[in-house]
């Protein structure tokens, strides 16, 4: 062949193939402008008859390419009827969950269109939701039982336009996301940014709703939040999490990297209130929801977990003692199993597990004028059937700690505690150790909140047991220890510093305080202690103030008379008013001098 020949053949075969290209493109210009209306009628009818007649979607434009299978809606918005809704409520036929939804673009890439008309099988490869708002508002709406009606799956309901609807993928990206409860007692609203979710294998056909690998026909539903930052409401705490996962065929939720931070030092921020008021310093690093029950959660708003695994994690509390409690403050409600009775949620979580997490608790005295701070380092441990679930109750109604931690770094204790989940008065009962021990650990806390400095003494071994409720605890304790020898202090209100009682501390060390135990030549002391509870006390203020008790009564001075903390404050309050008078005074009389 030659040359010239070649060349007309490549000509002849390349009109042929530019020929093919423009009918082709004719062509889906074609159908894409005839089926366009069509397409768009249909859209609409699925949406409002599948969701029986509650949702209607509206969009400006819509783009078609039969050829590529893809398709876009823009300008999209999905929203509910209220009184269709209102209708559904009625016959108790309404979901549980309504959204609304507007977004700039909804984009549909390699569906089988061919497919879908002729053969009635839909079968699409992505729909991909970019930086959509989304709006969900949740009902409590219980479903009316009928047996005389049996109501139509969601397959009954779409089989007669498709035989099977396929989405291989679903990804909604950088979405702000709203929750409503509108079930509560309190309507709540929590808003979220910055959401991807991503749905793996959608698949409804008339087998897909009995396949039970299945979260509400897809094979898994994940999610990531990365970047939340926030200031509480009242505009004390900034609020930061790294991120928040979760996937429904892991069954697992995950929170990385949540801060609960302070916009103000420690007593700055006490003293923006008038009373009392706890300031919390939290760093979570890892808190794990494994066995997560997705579908209690997404219908009935129960979050049932197998385990909640929490830490490493840090948590500083600080109060002040300078402010009064509040007046009608009564911290017996919120033990920790008094306020899980409390919550709207229904909540079962069949362990807990904690590991590596730091405490401090730090309190600041103005008799001192000094902050005290007892410290639990690496405390791990479990907690079991932690619940207010009612049918779950009725199986067991005691949630178990279990809980081993170093005090102020050193101290190897260990803490049992038992809640009662159903008693109306708070019951508890709860039982420790603690192991070889320098007295002097405690300084910290001693000299500042208790005036007293502890100039030697070793506990070789201690334990106790006790029962509580939010009134009262009582028990036993035994402590073995060696060479005790204190030094007491005097107040700083005056701003002069803490001083020895020289007098007294001698006649502690020489009468009152027992130096070891046992004593050469008899048996070990025990003792049993009691305790009341104030109501500005909170749960673990009991449980320790019991022991001190108990350590008291030991050591040998259970015949000092407890100060009434009530009756202290106001002591102290009345210290320190008289204080900054002189101070004012003081002032005044500089400034004349001066002048």
């Amino acid at each position: 062949m030659t040359a010239h020949n070649r060349t007309k053949l490549w000509v002849w075969i390349g009109s042929i193939f530019g020929l093919l290209i423009l009918t082709l493109a004719f062509g889906a210009m074609f159908l894409s402008a005839r089926w366009k209306p069509m397409l768009t009628e249909k859209i609409k009818e699925s949406i409002y008859n599948g969701s029986n007649h509650l949702y209607t979607i509206d969009f400006k434009s819509i783009n078609l390419n039969v050829v590529t299978g893809s398709l876009a809606l823009r300008d999209v918005t999905l929203k509910a009827d209220p009184s269709v809704f209102d209708s559904l409520k009625k016959q108790r036929l309404a979901p549980a969950h309504v959204f609304e939804i507007k977004l700039k673009k909804l984009q549909i890439t390699r569906a089988s269109i061919l497919t879908a008309y002729f053969k009635k099988r839909l079968d699409i490869n992505a729909i991909i939701l970019d930086r959509p708002s989304i709006n969900v508002t949740f009902n409590k709406v219980p479903k009316a039982v009928d047996t005389n009606k049996v109501e139509k799956s969601l397959y009954e309901q779409i089989s007669k336009t498709f035989k099977s609807a396929r989405v291989h993928a679903v990804k909604v990206i950088d979405a702000d996301f709203s929750y409503i409860n509108s079930g509560a007692p309190k309507k709540t609203r929590n808003v979220i940014k910055h959401l991807d979710i991503n749905v793996k294998d959608f698949l409804l056909d008339s087998l897909s709703d009995k396949d039970t690998s299945r979260f509400y026909y897809t094979k898994d539903i994940s999610f990531e939040i990365a970047g939340y930052k926030s200031n509480t409401k009242d505009k004390m705490y900034s609020m930061k999490i790294d991120t928040i996962s979760g996937s429904t065929s892991a069954k697992r939720i995950s929170i990385k990297g949540f801060k609960l931070t302070p916009l103000y030092p420690e007593l700055a921020f006490t003293r923006k209130y008038k009373v009392q008021k706890d300031r919390y310093d939290l760093t979570f690093n890892d808190i794990e929801f494994d066995g997560m029950d997705f579908t209690s959660l997404n219908t009935d708003e129960k979050i049932h977990s197998r385990l909640v695994t929490v830490g490493p994690a840090r948590v500083a509390v600080f109060m002040s003692r300078e402010s009064p409690p509040a007046a009608n403050l009564d911290k017996g409600r919120n033990y920790p199993h008094m306020a899980l009775k409390r919550l709207n949620i229904p909540i079962a979580i069949d362990t807990i597990r904690l590991k590596n997490i730091d405490i401090n608790y730090s309190e600041y005295s103005p008799a001192s004028k000094k902050t005290g701070s007892i410290v639990f380092n690496a405390l791990k441990g479990t907690i079991l059937n932690v619940t207010n679930d009612s049918l779950k109750l009725t199986k067991n109604n005691h949630a178990k700690a279990n809980l081993n931690t170093l005090l102020m770094g050193a101290g190897k204790m260990n803490v049992k505690i038992d809640f009662n989940l159903t008693d109306p008065n708070g019951a508890f009962s709860y039982s420790g150790s603690l192991g070889a021990f320098n007295f002097t650990k405690i300084n910290p806390l001693a000299t500042a909140l208790g005036l007293v400095e502890i100039e030697s003494g070793n506990i070789q071994h201690l334990d106790f047991k006790a029962n509580g409720n939010t009134t009262t605890a009582s028990g036993s304790i035994n402590m073995l220890y060696i060479n005790l020898k204190v030094k007491l202090l005097s107040d700083n209100i005056d701003g002069e510093g803490t001083k020895e009682k020289g007098f007294f501390s001698f006649l502690a060390n020489s009468i009152l305080i027992k130096d070891s135990n046992p004593t050469k030549g008899d048996p070990p002391r025990t003792a049993t202690m009691t305790n009341t509870r104030i109501k500005s006390a909170s749960f673990f203020n009991l449980m320790w103030k019991t022991v001190f008790v108990g350590i008291k009564d030991i050591v040998g001075v259970s015949i000092v008379p407890e100060k009434n903390p009530v009756k202290q404050q106001k002591v102290i309050a009345k210290k320190i008013r008289e204080q900054k008078r002189a101070d004012r005074r003081e002032a005044r009389k500089a400034k004349r001098q001066k002048n």
